[in-house]
């Protein structure tokens, strides 16, 4: 399944360092492919369960995602 969500999303055979810029401020480019992804939420899925630490996934960078966990565990 991984594979497959991966294989749909709009970030393929872009140059992958657009998704890992210096600060969240750089990170407005690949935010605006991840809005139009097909793929955006199992993308975001994928980076919550994995703990990524770098770059934007589903169209969160690091910090957005750390507020995610904490409002999930909040709610859990």
């Amino acid at each position: 399944m991984t594979t497959n969500w991966r294989q749909r999303a709009a970030c393929r055979g872009l140059d992958p360092e657009l998704f890992f810029p210096a600060s969240d401020e750089e990170a407005e480019e690949a935010r605006v492919i991840c809005a139009i992804c097909p793929v955006r939420q199992p993308c975001l899925e994928h980076a919550l369960a994995h703990r990524e630490r770098e770059g934007v996934w589903g169209g969160c960078t690091e910090r957005e995602r750390r507020r995610i966990v904490r409002q999930r565990r909040k709610s859990a």
